[in-house]
């Protein structure tokens, strides 16, 4: 500038430098107005009734404000170079102020892209198995470190590969502080690989006191909700290295298990006479049952010549064999057990509780609510049932019966009493 180098020397470097800080403020408000309030708003509104998921989502992660924003640096740095001469006393603070504002929102946007990436891949249901918020934990982890090393090279004037260098003799340290994040990338790996885990799945891990659906798979936990409402969070790594149940394949099979025993009374077993047969022969579900069974047997006595008035001799049937086949068929004629998986009502070995009667089968739903009905219209159904077999449920005596006991031997005594007084 010669007419200040003429006329005011002493100033006209001061000049020169507010003039051209000027002009970059001037270009720089320009570019941003032009970026944001023409370019970024008018892809915006256009995005906004598109239908496509990955424009909708970078634009409400931010992506291109931040882009901007990184543009905008590298511009400001780029014009300081241009403008100021090299032995500028404002050249370094400028560029360097744009170097790390560009370092800063160049990270920023490598997050809002990884989250962007994260809400397009959930709309997709092959991408469901995929731990992928773990895997973007971990990339924007190491992007962290990366750009704090640039930041630190810049800020100091050194290169980042001394830096670098420098932390081989750090390894150790930081493997011990980034022990859970590896352990965690690695885990929701191997979750991933292996169709372990999923977001959505039932999940019970007693360890941990965790029962309820997974609602997320992070770097370092993952996060149950229990269906008590309440939040479990469980280490990554703690599902590689200890045992859990997931119930998701109940869920995709379509049908959840009925595994329940009732005591029977051994002493309320016994052979069933005529005129048991003939009550029992009235219901619809015996009656093919029975009538096939009393040929059978009587067609065997009968040729076996055998004395029937000892009950030790022959084939006879028992109302505990009676109910176990009526169970076989009302469960195979209940419209809510699924026919195709397994099913039965088998005896097991008896306890000093009694005669344990299993019944295994499986319902048409999974859902909780509904199963828990089923189960029990069954049972209330085989409770009710068990006197017209003559058989008797074993429970333990109350203190109900310990009075009954009581008042019948007292009533017991004072009719005995009266009779000898008589």
């Amino acid at each position: 500038m010669p007419w200040l180098n003429t006329h005011i020397p002493q100033y006209a470097g001061l000049a020169y430098t507010a003039a051209v800080l000027l002009l970059i403020i001037i270009i720089s408000a320009t570019i941003h107005f032009v970026l944001h309030r023409v370019v970024i708003s008018w892809v915006g509104s256009r995005a906004q009734g598109n239908r496509q998921v990955w424009r909708k989502a970078f634009f409400e992660r931010k992506l291109f404000n931040r882009l901007a924003q990184t543009l905008q640096g590298i511009i400001i740095h780029i014009q300081a170079g241009l403008w100021l001469d090299g032995d500028a006393l404002a050249l370094p603070v400028i560029q360097t102020t744009a170097h790390l504002w560009a370092l800063l929102y160049g990270l920023l946007s490598l997050f809002a892209l990884l989250d962007a990436l994260l809400d397009i891949f959930r709309q997709k249901p092959a991408m469901q198995n995929f731990p992928l918020r773990g895997i973007f934990q971990s990339i924007k982890l190491i992007a962290s470190i990366f750009i704090g090393l640039l930041i630190i090279a810049t800020l100091i004037g050194k290169s980042p590969l001394l830096l670098l260098s420098g932390l081989g003799a750090m390894t150790a340290i930081l493997m011990l502080v980034f022990k859970d994040p590896i352990l965690g990338l690695v885990a929701g790996i191997q979750l991933s690989a292996n169709n372990m885990l999923t977001v959505g799945d039932w999940l019970d891990m007693p360890k941990y006191r965790a029962n309820g659906a997974v609602i997320d798979i992070g770097l370092t936990t993952v996060k149950v909700q229990n269906w008590d409402k309440t939040i479990t969070t469980i280490p990554t790594y703690a599902l590689i290295s200890d045992s859990f149940i997931n119930w998701r394949g109940m869920s995709e099979s379509g049908g959840r298990r009925i595994k329940r025993s009732l005591m029977i009374d051994s002493s309320s077993v016994r052979f069933l006479d005529e005129e048991d047969v003939a009550r029992l022969q009235r219901a619809r579900l015996l009656a093919p049952y029975l009538e096939q069974k009393v040929e059978e047997v009587n067609r065997y006595n009968s040729e076996q010549q055998l004395d029937l008035s000892s009950q030790v001799n022959g084939r006879r049937l028992t109302n505990l064999g009676t109910f176990r086949v009526y169970l076989n068929t009302f469960l195979k004629s209940h419209p809510q057990i699924h026919q195709q998986m397994t099913l039965l009502a088998r005896q097991l070995e008896s306890t000093p509780n009694g005669i344990p009667m299993e019944i295994y089968a499986f319902t048409t739903t999974t859902s909780w609510v509904e199963y828990e009905g089923i189960q029990g219209d069954i049972f209330d159904h085989v409770f009710a049932v068990l006197q017209e077999f003559g058989l008797r449920a074993h429970q333990a005596p109350t203190g109900y019966d310990m009075r009954s006991l009581g008042r019948s031997s007292t009533l017991d005594i004072d009719r005995e009493s009266i009779r000898r007084v008589g």
